[in-house]
């Protein structure tokens, strides 16, 4: 079975320049993703780190391209689960007064779990980042969680 390759498209009511901070300054993802940082320098071949408030790391990768603010190429990977990797790359595109924002998250493994796992959480990490760059307050990303998540696939 070929693994998905999943892709979100957005368009945010911000500047290429807002979008890249939001998403690389720690301070900024805490407050869209659910309390969540991502670390990192944020060179190529750098590592970087979701990392929660009380220092616990959710996930973890390398970069493997970086142009500000046009492109973030990165492996995703679960420490506790270090087999179950795959890539996520942010493309970020002017238009207008806006940004197109496409996250491509593929590269994923035979019978991955994170499929699931992100299926769920981008639309609701990508969705509150829109509402984060245009109202300066995030969404609760984890509200009926249980309730509200990625559909299930059809069978």
């Amino acid at each position: 079975m070929k693994t998905p390759e999943l892709i979100y498209t957005t368009f945010i009511r911000t500047t290429p320049e807002k979008l890249w901070e939001a998403i690389t300054n720690p301070e900024f993802t805490r407050q869209y993703w659910g309390g969540l940082k991502n670390v990192s320098d944020w060179k190529k071949g750098s590592k970087w780190q979701h990392v929660d408030d009380d220092g616990t790391v959710m996930l973890v990768g390398e970069i493997l391209e970086i142009i500000p603010p046009k492109c973030l190429v990165m492996t995703w990977v679960d420490p506790g689960n270090t087999a179950d990797n795959s890539q996520v790359t942010f493309e970020i595109e002017p238009v207008e007064d806006m940004v197109c924002l496409n996250v491509i998250h593929g590269d994923f493994k035979p019978g991955s779990d994170m499929v699931g796992k992100v299926s769920s959480g981008w639309p609701r990490v990508l969705s509150s980042m829109k509402s984060f760059l245009e109202t300066g307050r995030g969404l609760n990303v984890w509200a009926g969680f249980e309730k509200c998540s990625a559909p299930k696939e059809k069978g």
